[in-house]
């Protein structure tokens, strides 16, 4: 996840003091990759249009909480992806991957996985107590060892190993899943996934968090980690230059497997706006909608 930009400070800055311009620049830079996620999930365009239009809105009425940890479109997209799960509740759109149409299993248990042998001790009203306070912390810090991991992948053109782990974590498929995928054995994929966590392990060990974060819990807690950050997610420019057929070799086999075969659907719906991006007057009209039943509630912002 990327934390927010200057620009988008100085947007932020004057939605905040109520300015119409400043909102408008927000809307128009967003709604197009929001309304083509809303559109891959939902029948109607419409359906798309509305939950994209209550995304806005709940981004104004959360503007006083919000504490630039992540950049806008990973908070938008956030909220997006929350809107659409409370008013349809389906199963699919519980789903952030094609690839989990095809693959159903969750992880399976494997003797040889530490994390898995670890019998988490029974929680004392103390330990209540210190998760609320270790909670930030706690997820920052495994994030930016995950990071570092995703980081580490990508600087060594290492992909193999990266699309094991977004199909661990960001899908939370089964090794054996994974095996069938990239066409490797089972047993491969496991050593594959514990060299990785022991990494993430001993990068948050500093941190000294109790042993309940090490427990069975811990894989799924970065799968929720891994998908509300966004970690392996493309750069849209990135995707513009998959588009433009710029990219080499290595790194467009990469993105064509995050787009294509993981099927991510945050990157789908940046590569449909990039797509849409010539069709101005439909995106022009939705956009007046956006600002017509928001800027009034805009102006109260103080």
């Amino acid at each position: 996840m990327s934390e927010i930009s200057q620009a988008e400070k100085y947007l932020l800055e004057g939605i905040r003091r109520g300015e119409a311009e400043p909102w408008s620049q927000l809307v128009g830079r967003y709604q197009g990759r929001l309304v083509a996620f809303a559109q891959a999930r939902l029948p109607q365009r419409a359906d798309a249009e509305d939950v994209v239009q209550e995304t806005f809105f709940a981004f104004l009425k959360s503007l006083g909480d919000f504490r630039a940890q992540a950049s806008l479109e990973t908070y938008l997209f956030a909220i997006l992806r929350r809107n659409i799960i409370n008013s349809y509740r389906s199963k699919t759109a519980k789903k952030i991957c094609l690839l989990q149409d095809i693959y159903q299993s969750t992880d399976d248990s494997t003797t040889c996985d530490p994390y898995q042998q670890i019998a988490a001790p029974d929680p004392t009203a103390s330990w209540y107590v210190r998760r609320d306070e270790q909670h930030d912390l706690q997820r920052t810090a495994l994030a930016g060892a995950l990071r570092e991991l995703v980081n580490g992948f990508k600087d060594a053109l290492d992909f193999r190993n990266l699309q094991i782990m977004e199909m661990i974590f960001y899908c939370h498929l089964s090794n054996k899943d994974v095996g069938r995928c990239m066409d490797m054995n089972e047993k491969s994929i496991a050593v594959i996934k514990h060299r990785c966590l022991k990494q993430v392990r001993e990068q948050v060990a500093k941190f000294k968090f109790s042993a309940e974060a090490h427990s069975a819990d811990f894989e799924m807690l970065l799968t929720e980690i891994w998908e509300n950050y966004r970690l392996s997610c493309l750069k849209r420019s990135t995707i513009g230059a998959y588009l433009l057929e710029t990219l080499d070799r290595k790194w467009r086999g990469y993105v064509d497997f995050h787009l294509n075969k993981l099927g991510c659907h945050f990157c789908r719906a940046n590569l449909e706006d990039l797509r849409r991006q010539n069709s101005q007057s439909e995106s022009g009209k939705f956009r007046k909608r956006i600002m017509e039943s928001t800027v009034g509630f805009l102006l109260k912002q103080e």
